[in-house]
């Protein structure tokens, strides 16, 4: 890559770091940036998992006071998320390139569509949220939870875009609590799905990880993730999704060329 092409992958780094900490679709940013600077699929997404840690890390702890009180649900949907994306880090590095480059494009849709419907997902959330802090579910409410966390989390050891809109999306269907502690949640799990993949990828395929651009991930999402989590409720949803769209296209258009 040239210089101004790193340059571009740490500023889709810091984008991505925001947009993970407000919305979780920042992979839509980052993963088509290095597609469509040459990066083979599945190396670009190894690169972006461990890179993109650093903005979870920083996004967490700027949610980190909307966690109080959310461990009577949470300390079941831990466990679910990490051996979900143990599964889906496991399928990524076993089946064959020529498979990942077959369902990605059709992930990569779906990610857009959510992102597209993302308003309307939202306003869900905001119906279904009883913003009475009360965060007591029943048994059968929190198998449905626990199960559909396990699901994102193999979505998102595979391929981690828009998994946070799916949590959110899961969240406001099952849970009577306001979306900003939602949010503090859904940063915290998909972090934990990121760590645990980046993990993988390291210990078993080091080599075929661009340490150079998971390094200018890491510096961008870490400060993106920090703005994001202060000052991101300030910017324009229409323009960040937006972004994410049209980026997400031009790596869609590359991928299926």
């Amino acid at each position: 890559m040239t210089a101004f092409e790193l340059f571009l992958v740490a500023l889709a780094g810091l984008g991505a770091g925001a947009i993970n900490a407000l919305v979780g679709s920042g992979t839509l940013i980052t993963f088509p940036t290095l597609v469509a600077f040459g990066l083979p699929p599945v190396t670009a997404t190894m690169s972006n998992a461990v890179g993109l840690v650093a903005g979870g890390v920083s996004s967490t702890w700027g949610y980190r006071r909307e966690l109080r009180g959310q461990w009577p649900r949470l300390r079941w949907q831990i466990p679910a998320s990490l051996s979900g994306a143990v599964l889906g880090s496991w399928l990524l590095l076993h089946l064959p390139e020529s498979a990942f480059e077959t369902i990605v494009p059709v992930l990569m849709v779906l990610a857009l569509i959510l992102v597209v419907l993302q308003p309307k997902l939202q306003k869900w959330v905001l119906n279904r949220a009883g913003g009475t802090g009360d965060d007591r579910i029943g048994p059968v409410r929190m198998t449905i939870l626990v199960a559909g966390t396990f699901a994102v989390g193999v979505y998102g050891g595979y391929f981690t875009a828009a998994q946070g809109i799916l949590l959110m999306g899961l969240f406001g269907a099952l849970l009577h609590d306001n979306v900003q502690r939602q949010n503090a949640a859904k940063n915290l799990l998909s972090l934990l799905v990121n760590i645990v993949s980046a993990t993988a990828y390291t210990l078993v395929a080091f080599d075929r990880i661009n340490w150079t651009v998971a390094g200018l991930i890491a510096a961008g999402s870490l400060i993106g993730g920090a703005l994001g989590s202060r000052y991101g409720r300030r910017l324009s949803p229409t323009a960040l999704r937006g972004t994410i769209v049209v980026v997400g296209l031009i790596g869609l258009y590359r991928l299926l060329a």
